[in-house]
């Protein structure tokens, strides 16, 4: 019985999960299924029990993040599940089994100087150089996921208004606003576009490669490391971390934070707490402005 191939058309059509999001899970689902060939004696993906899936969280445990060993649990839960729900096996074995608590880590952030610097790179107007500003305008801009960026089309922009729609995660839709740099990069970005693209099929995606498709989130991650290695900065920073740079930089000048949830597209407020992090200057400031016995007396 081919059980992935079942899995996939289940996560596919029943579940309406992302292409990411079915690729990770079935890499799980692989991984797991090769230890289980690798145990004495060999056992099947039907046959497995909490004591094996226990053993795999372990073994994992000796080389991944516990976010990584904990997604992949949360895999083999859904997997199961689907068996048990087919009838194909009589119980939920990794139910039962514990998610490791995560690794809180906050990712890199840049401070105001340096995402300047990392953004006023890219020179020139021609298509390559100004998409790449784009890129980053719009990431420092409306804080967007990677798959977000990658997944806009032109109908998601309104320069008019200066917003952009984008499909997050759970395919829920929300609207970014994005600042004056931003829609101006963005406007001449897209007229450059429109020239690079005569002679070539027409695409509703916004950020095109050389051969006139969309850009993948590969290609976006060496764009965003290209910039950072010419301006010098030396931080591990990622699209994600020019996400997190957004929120942080919001909070620190003072905005809601459910203001930065919706931003973000966070559907609990402990998430956000996670991406943001306020500096110690205006925590202080915030104490001495609103505690009473904080005052001094004239």
């Amino acid at each position: 019985m081919d059980y992935p191939g079942l899995f996939k058309n289940y996560l596919t059509t029943e579940k309406g999960a992302s292409v990411n999001t079915v690729e990770a899970y079935l890499s799980d689902l692989e991984q797991f299924s090769g230890f289980l060939k690798g145990m004495n004696p060999p056992r099947s993906l039907e046959s497995a029990g909490m004591p094996e899936i226990r053993s795999f969280v372990a073994w994992l445990l000796k080389t991944d993040a516990k976010s990584s060993a904990g997604r992949k649990l949360a895999a083999l839960k859904t997997f199961y599940r689907f068996l048990v729900r087919e009838h194909y096996v009589d119980m939920n074995p990794a139910e039962l089994v514990a998610l490791p608590k995560k690794d809180k880590l906050l990712p890199g952030f840049l401070n105001i100087d340096e995402v300047f610097g990392l953004i006023d790179q890219p020179h020139g107007d021609g298509f390559a150089p100004l998409r790449d500003r784009t890129i980053l305008e719009l990431f420092y801009a409306s804080g967007l996921r990677v798959s977000e960026l990658v997944g806009l089309d032109i109908g998601n922009i309104d320069i008019n208004i200066g917003y952009v729609r984008v499909i997050g995660k759970g395919r829920k839709e929300r609207v970014v606003p994005m600042n004056r740099k931003a829609l101006e990069t963005l406007g001449r970005y897209l007229g450059a576009r429109n020239i690079f693209l005569q002679g070539r099929p027409a695409t509703d995606a916004v950020f095109l490669n050389r051969f006139g498709q969309r850009i993948t989130r590969r290609a976006v991650g060496m764009i965003v490391r290209k910039y950072l290695l010419k301006s010098g900065i030396l931080k591990h920073i990622s699209p994600h971390s020019l996400r997190h740079t957004f929120a942080t930089h919001l909070l620190d000048a003072g905005a809601d934070l459910r203001f930065i949830q919706e931003l973000l597209g966070h559907a609990s407020i402990s998430t956000t707490q996670v991406y943001t992090h306020t500096s110690t200057d205006r925590l202080m400031k915030v104490y001495d402005d609103a505690h009473p016995r904080a005052h001094k007396e004239k």
